[in-house]
């Protein structure tokens, strides 16, 4: 007796859908891969950014104490 309600899947309908998924996999790797480059150019991107950056900081501290030394100067006299 069999059961009306039973799926019966054949190797050839699971060999098929691995073909299928082994395509799509390879499609996100592609795809995986191209974003890693992109990625990895906006690294560069910001690390340059960076780099151009680092004196502001350090030129606005020397600003801040020669204007403290110049009004202490200024107190003073």
């Amino acid at each position: 007796m069999s059961d009306p309600l039973a799926v019966q899947i054949t190797g050839r309908e699971i060999y098929d859908r691995l073909v299928l998924m082994h395509g799509d996999l390879q499609r996100v790797a592609h795809d995986v891969s191209a974003i890693r480059g992109d990625v990895e150019d906006h690294e560069a991107r910001i690390r340059a950014l960076e780099r151009g950056r680092w004196p502001l900081p350090s030129i606005a501290a020397l600003v801040a104490i020669a204007a403290l030394v110049v009004s202490a100067l200024a107190l003073t006299r």
